[in-house]
């Protein structure tokens, strides 16, 4: 099982893989820790990441970027729109209200949903941690934005299976780099916790989150963001600065251009990291358009003075978050800057004065998002273990919920309040609460945002309606209808389960005794006649036993008894993607991965043909100079010279299969060539391999060395007959060849000298190798006959007694012999 963490920013994306020594950072193709996140739309292909980012400024209109300020956000979003007019592509309204990506792709006019290209994205990180493992990887966890909305985080789920991915959990970045922070600490209190500020400022937004530490725990008291204040708007406030003022030095409007605009965009980036350590910058850009050279430079002050607008907005997510998290600045431990737009010196200085403390850059401000979704991922999976820590994550919107008919009964830590809301701001991720219904048929519940003041602009307050039906009940009129609502991992509302309950009652046989007391307390009393008689009887039967009092007695009881109905669930998503067209996007995501696939395949054959070409073109004159003849090589050459203007020409956009063809075509000629050269080298260890063999095997039969003489002679006469056939073939073949010149096909070949070599071993090595036979096993030797008695006949030997053997010298001697 796989255990990767992603961060998708607005920018660049970094993956983070766990090893058993801890998290790693994976390398991209470029061997490089973060990989752009672009997607480029070609002629014949899409280009991914690195390779996307390479294809911008030669096709800005068809390359994507900053995808996810789109996501899940509808087109007539003010936000979006200031967005849109940044972006050199073009995206329009689609049918549903949400935007749509317009690109020539195939030599066609395609669209595309954010979706689709955020799934692009997430398929080329996946390949970038598979080439890194080794292995397939599926389950993951995704790093996203504390401000996502429902739509947002369904629309990174289904980004997720377009790319073959299961995410674990959608987490939170803030929490993402707190859990990074605090894993790793060891001085940890288990009562006194600590407070520690982290502030995220990205590419294209701002977050605050304010966590609390303990020995093994993590808890988020507040949350506080700016959805459009990044490291971008400073970028765009010199971008504006310097268009003004080449339109005026230069009079070229940069604005009307959208290659000249992205030009001029990075090295405003480039401008401000200089300024975050340099009090002047300049800026220097080359034939930025209409083939003028422009140069400007920018101080520190003029800067702050031109982003004062925007250095105002940075005060007001961190006061925020300091009145959601009840903390005051004097309990505050430490404040954490991070992310690629921390750096602006003028951003430190308001951090200080809000919270009362100099911010810290201990952490990797790039990665440590990417490395707490790792070690979330390790923690959820079951492949690695991980130090026992808790993370208690919190939700930033409050979540309500609406039907028709008579207010529920509510189970769970908080009932629901007057104005139906379930989840309040701040709940805890994950989350479950259980309400119970009275209803008589199907009956629908509406999720909605319960606080719409930190929703982006015309965002539908909406968020799914759940048809809990149909059921009939079968006891009374009114059914008893258990819901369990769940605000998951991902932050992502959803129903469960139903359930309908009903109390019905059944006869079920009891058996009883007469004059026992029943269970509802009643008790049944005999006459005393009666009582009399069956003593008397049982007197005269001489039985010790009650006859009739304790007979037993079958009866039939009523019970309650609960019955439990699963009942259906259908659940809509204002806005969400229909299952049919989710299915139709991973279906078209798989035709372009194939398509991508067989181009580079198709570009790898040309590059096949193309190196080949040069290869042999210097080896004709280089290392084979001496193995082909002169009318060879002006063939050979010319057929190269042929090759290489077809490629620049008739064959610059052929398929695979005529790469491969024109390839084996070359090499048909070529190899021949190659061939005596490689020969050549091969032949002289092969040569002195035979002629060791030959004279080992002969020197050896013909020895009078003792070892070899259970040798039959017969068979040594065969070893020597053997050698000297293999050396009459040898040297006659090393005759011929030595007679030729080394631009002719040589006729002693390697392999036939290694194939001799191997035959003559395998016939001379099992005779001259045989083991000698072993000795022949010595003749028993005749016992002595005893010595005949006087009495003329030979007496029997005394038995030996065993104890008496057993002691004493002799039998010791007797035992040692």
């Amino acid at each position: 099982m796989s255990v990767v963490g992603l961060d998708v920013g607005n920018e660049n994306c970094i993956v983070g893989v766990a090893r058993q020594r801890g998290i790693d950072v994976v390398l991209n193709d470029e061997s490089k820790r973060e990989t752009p996140g672009m997607v480029s739309f070609g002629e014949k292909q899409r280009f991914v990441g690195v390779a996307g980012a390479a294809s911008a400024m030669m096709n800005p209109r068809n390359t994507i970027s900053q995808i996810k300020r789109m996501i899940g956000r509808p087109f007539a979003d003010p936000e979006l729109q200031r967005d849109l007019r940044l972006f050199p592509f073009t995206v329009t309204e689609g049918a549903d209200g949400f935007p749509v990506i317009n690109v020539q792709y195939l030599g066609e006019a395609r669209q595309f949903t954010p979706t689709q290209v955020l799934g692009m994205l997430l398929s080329n990180l996946k390949s970038i941690a598979e080439k890194n493992l080794g292995t397939s990887v599926v389950d993951c966890v995704i790093g996203v934005p504390v401000y996502f909305t429902e739509l947002q985080r369904r629309a990174y789920l289904d980004a997720a299976q377009i790319a073959g991915l299961h995410p674990l959990r959608l987490m939170h970045e803030t929490t993402a780099t707190a859990l990074a922070y605090g894993i790793y600490k060891t001085d940890l209190s288990d009562t006194e916790p600590i407070n520690v500020v982290f502030v995220d400022i990205g590419h294209a937004s701002m977050q605050v989150c304010i966590a609390a530490f303990k020995k093994g725990q993590l808890k988020i008291l507040g949350h506080a963001f700016e959805r459009s204040l990044g490291g971008r708007d400073f970028d765009e406030v010199l971008f504006d600065h310097f268009a003004a003022k080449f339109k005026e030095e230069y009079k070229i409007d940069v604005k009307s251009n959208a290659r000249a605009s992205l030009r001029l965009r990075t090295a405003c980036e480039k401008a401000k990291k200089i300024l975050s350590a340099n009090p002047i910058a300049p800026l220097n850009v080359e034939c930025l358009m209409d083939e003028k050279d422009v140069k400007g430079v920018i101080k520190r002050d003029e800067f702050e003075e031109l982003a004062k607008g925007i250095l105002e907005k940075v005060r007001g997510p961190c006061e925020r978050a300091l009145e959601a998290s009840k903390v005051s600045t004097d309990r505050i431990y430490a404040v954490e800057v991070v992310g690629s737009g921390s750096r602006v010196p003028a951003i430190l200085k308001i951090l200080s004065s809000v919270f009362g403390k100099e911010p810290s850059r201990t952490m990797n401000a790039s990665e440590c998002i990417a490395r707490g979704c790792t070690l979330q991922c390790a923690m959820l999976s079951p492949t690695f273990r991980v130090r026992d820590f808790e993370v208690q994550d919190s939700f930033p919107f409050a979540i309500g919920l609406s039907w028709k008919g008579a207010a529920p009964e509510t189970e769970g830590e908080e009932e629901v309040s007057s104005n139906n809301v379930v989840f309040v701001k701040g709940n805890p991720v994950p989350s479950t609460k259980l309400l119970t219904f009275y209803r008589s048929s199907t009956f629908a519940i509406d999720a909605f945002y319960a606080e719409t003041g930190e929703l982006p602009p015309n965002m539908s307050p909406r968020i799914a309606t759940f048809t809990i039906g149909p059921f009939t009940p079968t006891v009374s009129e009114k059914a008893k209808i258990k819901v369990k609502i769940r605000l998951n991992l991902h932050g992502v509302v959803s129903l469960e389960a139903a359930t309908m309950i009903e109390e019905e009652e059944v006869e079920v046989p009891v058996t009883r005794k007469e004059g026992a007391a029943s269970k509802e307390g009643e008790e049944k009393a005999s006459s005393p006649g009666e009582a009399k008689a069956e003593e008397g009887a049982g007197a005269e039967n001489g039985s010790s036993e009650k006859m009739e009092t304790d007979a037993a007695k079958p009866e039939v009881v009523k019970k309650k008894k609960t019955k439990r109905t699963d009942v259906s669930v259908h659940e809509v998503i204002h806005g969400g993607l229909a299952a049919a067209e989710l299915t139709k996007a991973v279906e078209k995501e798989y035709e372009m991965a194939l398509q991508d696939r067989v181009m580079e395949e198709t570009k790898e054959s040309k590059n096949a043909v193309e190196a080949y070409v040069y290869s042999m073109r210097n080896k004709l004159y280089e290392k084979l100079q001496d193995y082909v003849t002169e009318h060879e090589r002006e063939e050979m050459s010319a057929r190269l010279q042929e090759t290489e203007d077809w490629l620049y020409e008739d064959g610059e956009d052929e398929i695979k299969s005529v790469y491969t063809a024109k390839l084996a075509e070359l090499k048909k000629q070529g190899d021949p060539l190659e061939a005596r050269q490689r020969e050549e080298e091969l032949r002289g260890p092969a040569m002195r391999e035979l002629s060791y063999c030959i004279s080992s095997f002969r020197e050896a039969a013909q020895s009078k060395d003792p070892k070899f003489d259970h040798i039959e002679g017969g068979e040594k006469e065969k070893v020597i007959a053997e050698c000297n056939k293999a050396e009459e073939w040898f040297k006659d073949k090393k005759q011929q060849q030595d007679a030729l010149p080394k631009s002719a096909n040589p006729v002693l070949l390697a392999a036939e000298l290694k194939k001799k070599t191997e035959v003559l071993d395998r016939f001379c090595k099992p005779i001259m190798t045989k083991a000698r036979p072993a000795p022949p096993k010595p003749a028993p030797a005749a016992e002595p006959k005893a010595a005949p008695q006087p009495g003329g006949e030979a007496s029997a030997p005394e038995p030996m007694d065993t104890d008496a053997a057993a002691s004493g010298p002799e039998a010791d001697t007797m035992q040692t012999e």
